[in-house]
């Protein structure tokens, strides 16, 4: 984190996030609670180092282990077509910086995040901790199988691309549950699509092409 001098004064900052909230708004997320959940979180809690200026930016950013935040935009979209209600438990798979999860704490009952990178789990958990986030709960494992023991959730967001959604977190999902993720080949762009199930089985939904980084089996070295 830089320190307390490299911020700007609370009147640049106060504009800043007037100009953070009309980006989102203007990008499609409308959805009240999402933009308040937005104005909440602070996204330059979860970015460090050489990009942590440029934390209010409708861009994606580098973190460590080669994963990335993503943009604003994107967050907000993804979360607005999770509908998350304020009972819901959710899981997401790609816990990354901590960014995802922390808007889905101020939504949820409960937040799952996993990621296969202990790091990023360590770091967002520290994150979490410091912002007094109390109802997520991080855990390190391979996200494309989920999250079984604590099965089934009302929604699930992953936010690494697969080639189809997998199998163990259509299972996961409860009936009439929402899961957002994109889909796709990992070199080209990619689909976020929300599926929803159903009694009848699941109906998919194409929002808006993407670009993640590839949902990948089993659990980092690092």
């Amino acid at each position: 984190m830089t320190d307390g001098a490299d911020f700007p004064t609370e009147g640049t900052s106060a504009e800043r996030k007037m100009r953070f909230l009309y980006a989102l708004r203007s990008r499609g997320v409308t959805d009240t609670r999402v933009l308040l959940a937005m104005e909440r979180i602070d996204r330059g809690h979860f970015v460090r180092g050489l990009f942590a200026e440029r934390a209010y930016e409708d861009m994606p950013l580098p973190i460590p282990c080669g994963q990335t935040i993503s943009q604003p935009s994107v967050v907000g979209l993804m979360t607005q077509a999770l509908a998350v209600q304020p009972r819901d438990k959710v899981l997401e798979v790609g816990t990354g910086s901590g960014y995802q999860a922390a808007i889905l704490s101020q939504l949820a009952r409960r937040v799952y995040t996993v990621d296969r990178h202990r790091r990023l789990v360590r770091e967002a958990s520290e994150t979490f901790n410091a912002l007094d986030l109390n109802n997520i709960t991080a855990i390190t494992t391979d996200g494309s199988f989920g999250l079984p023991d604590q099965a089934p959730f009302d929604r699930i967001i992953v936010t690494a691309a697969a080639e189809d959604p997998p199998g163990p977190l259509l299972a996961q999902l409860k009936l009439g549950g929402i899961m957002v993720l994109p889909v796709g080949q990992s070199d080209t762009v990619q689909s976020l699509i929300k599926v929803t199930r159903l009694e009848t089985g699941f109906d998919y939904e194409e929002l808006r092409p993407v670009r993640f980084v590839p949902l990948v089996e089993g659990i980092a070295a690092d």
